[in-house]
This record gives C-alpha cells, sequence and structure tokens, in this order.
C-alpha cells in the first residue's frame, strides 16, 4: 500500500508511504489517496484528517515524474484520469491538517496547500517547482498561493520555481507553526485534537464558509454565511453547546 490510511478515535492519518521515492505521486498512491479521502469524506465518526509522508526526510516530492507525466500525457483527453483529491474536484469540509515532515515540492505542496492547518519541521522547504520540468503547477497552486501568501511571491515560486525554507514559509503565513522534526505529528496530533473538541457541525459549516466564500462577492458571501449559521441553529449540537455553557461542563458532541 502506499497510502497508509489508521483510523485514531475521531482523527483519520493519512501517510504517504514512498520513501524510497520521496513519497512522490504515483499512479496507485493518487488512486489510494483518493479512495482514503472518500472513506473519511463518508465516514461519521471521522471528523478530523492529519497528512503526512513517511520517514524524516519527506512530505511529497510531487509528482513521480517517470510514471507520471507519460500517463497523463497519454490520458491528456481525460485530465481526470487520476483523481487528485484533495487538491482538485473534491469536496471536502472536514478540516485537514498537514504534518509537513521534509521537503513539500510541486504536488507536494499543493497537497500540503489543500489543507487547512500547516505544522512544519524546522527542516522543511517548500517548492513550486513544475516549471524546471516543463510544465505549470496544474494542482491548485496557480490559484491557492496567490491568495495565501503576496503575489510577488507566489510568482517567484511558480514562475521561477525557486524554494523557500519553513522560516519564510512561517513569515509569509503558508504555515502557522514550525517545530522540531519530532514535534512534527505530536504537534499536529494536538491541533487536531483541538478541533475535536469544537462542535463538528459548525467546524465544517465555518470550513465550507471559507471554501465557497472565496468566490463569491461580500453580499453573496453574506447570504451564504446566513444560511449557514440558520443550519447550525437547528442542530442537536448547537442545544448540547447551549446547555454545557450554562451548567459549566465539557460537551459531548454528536454531529447532529
Amino acid at each position: 500500500m502506499e497510502i497508509d490510511y489508521k483510523k485514531d478515535g475521531k482523527i483519520a492519518i493519512f501517510t504517504l508511504n514512498r520513501p524510497d521515492a520521496m513519497n512522490s505521486f504515483s499512479v496507485q498512491l493518487l488512486k489510494e489517496l483518493y479512495a482514503a479521502m472518500v472513506d473519511f469524506r463518508d465516514d461519521p465518526d471521522l471528523w478530523v484528517g492529519i497528512v503526512t509522508g513517511a520517514g524524516d526526510k519527506s512530505f511529497s516530492a510531487g509528482a513521480d515524474i517517470k510514471e507520471l507525466f507519460p500517463y497523463w500525457k497519454e490520458h491528456k483527453a481525460d485530465p481526470w484520469a487520476v483523481p487528485l483529491a484533495p487538491m482538485h474536484r473534491f469536496e471536502l469540509y472536514k478540516p485537514l491538517v498537514a504534518a509537513i515532515n521534509g521537503y513539500a515540492l510541486a504536488g507536494g505542496m499543493e497537497l500540503a496547500l489543500a489543507c487547512d492547518i500547516r505544522i512544519a519541521s524546522e527542516t522543511a522547504r517548500f517548492g513550486q517547482t513544475e516549471v524546471r520540468w516543463g510544465v505549470l503547477p496544474a494542482a491548485g497552486a496557480t490559484w491557492k498561493l496567490p491568495r495565501t501568501i503576496p503575489w510577488c511571491k507566489a510568482a517567484e515560486m511558480n514562475l521561477m520555481g525557486r524554494m523557500i525554507d519553513a522560516q519564510e514559509a512561517y513569515r509569509l503565513g503558508l504555515v502557522n507553526k514550525v517545530v522540531p522534526q519530532a514535534q512534527v505529528m505530536p504537534t499536529a496530533r494536538q491541533w487536531a485534537e483541538e478541533i475535536c473538541q469544537m462542535a463538528p457541525l459548525a467546524v465544517r459549516a465555518a470550513k465550507e464558509a471559507m471554501l465557497r466564500g472565496t468566490t463569491l462577492d461580500k453580499e453573496e458571501g453574506a447570504r451564504l454565511e446566513h444560511a449557514l449559521f440558520t443550519y447550525c441553529l437547528e442542530t442537536q449540537d448547537l442545544a448540547e453547546g447551549r446547555a454545557a455553557f450554562m451548567e459549566k461542563r465539557k460537551p459531548v458532541w454528536k454531529a447532529k
């Protein structure tokens, strides 16, 4: 298996498991990642996902050039022959935490961009290196990166293939926290568990509003936000949250 997919309580852990190839994307890996993401999305008992890479050198170096580029060229009439979940064409409102344990390059960086929270090791390096190979970033970086960091820095990475280190990524707001290598997964797990303390349907509604709101104008965004707020008013979780607050106890969420 090229994706090690585990369920631990309410948390799903996706580990890209090709350490000898810097956890690069093969056809098999992308298909397994898609299947695991679908299972995570549809499992009501899973609330948060963590994505990481095997070993201590690489989160993911992106596409396996020797395998994927010939495959994509052969299937150019069907651009979704290999699914790119969660980077493209995949609706997921459950939060994802990236535990970036090393190089996050090209598609690997785009996988990190598809996550909502990013924890990076001190040795992590980030880059959209596709232009070095003769293609453009095509799993989200051309439109996500300029919305995440300043345009000029996104251009530097997308147009020049330059890499940045973890500290610069933090300074630019690309990652939430930089920690020693040994603390990457424990910190990602801590953040995931903290999210699990929040009302899960409200968390998903907030993520949906954030994702969909990026394509809406101010008025449409306000309407979407109000519709999702109204939805939350009818949930059992809201009633539990109010009761727990008044009774001065921790809420017991049901995701209902």
